[in-house]
């Protein structure tokens, strides 16, 4: 007689289930932003100079006063101690209005209109490495439009009346590089900024006129 058939084996309990895990997404990378190369050299804002760096020297091209022969310096340059300190970033020079403004050394107009009321105009000056060296020259009607090129000597416009900068006429002169402020007078060889004027001493054997 044959054995009746096992009952069938109970099934075994399943393992609990959850919800299906997702496998993590790949790290997107960091979008460019104004803190990094895209913007200055090695992740700095540009403009900026290395940590630690010295502001390269300023070259003596200079080949004239931006007005007069050697007019009186109103203001000296007074560098402020930190960016947005108080300061005078640049020299007033002693100039009656009308008095013809000449740029120092040659180079390319980079901006010349209006500034808050004032004529402005600016030329970078050649050859003088990256970022050039900027001069600044205010209160101007200009004569020259941006992008000319402009010689040692030439006329870029004439002193406006003076607004409140000075308490008589005066022209602003300002140099810069990138953001940094220099003193503009350092363009100026020691010939130029020799207080007293040149004097011809008599030739022997030539008589005085």
């Amino acid at each position: 007689m044959p054995s009746p058939p096992s009952p069938p084996s109970p099934p075994s309990p399943s393992a609990p289930t959850g919800p299906p895990v997702s496998a993590a997404p790949p790290s997107a990378s960091r979008p460019p932003g104004p803190d990094t190369a895209e913007a200055g050299d090695e992740g700095k804002p540009a403009g900026e100079a290395e940590p630690g760096g010295e502001v390269p020297p300023v070259p003596a091209i200079g080949r004239t006063w931006p007005v007069g022969t050697r007019p009186p310096v109103v203001r000296g340059w007074e560098p402020p101690a930190t960016p947005y300190a108080r300061g005078h970033r640049g020299v007033d020079l002693a100039a009656p209005p009308g008095a013809p403004v000449r740029a120092v050394a040659a180079g390319r107009v980079s901006f010349a209109g209006r500034v808050a009321g004032r004529g402005v105009v600016s030329v970078e000056l050649t050859a003088t490495g990256l970022p050039p060296l900027r001069t600044t020259y205010e209160p101007v009607r200009a004569s020259v439009r941006e992008g000319d090129q402009v010689s040692p000597g030439q006329v870029v416009g004439t002193v406006e009346p003076t607004g409140r900068h000075c308490a008589r006429s005066c022209l602003h002169w300002g140099l810069r590089r990138g953001e940094t402020y220099l003193d503009p007078l350092s363009l100026l060889p020691p010939w130029l900024r020799r207080t007293a004027p040149s004097r011809l001493l008599p030739v022997l054997g030539v008589p005085l006129p």
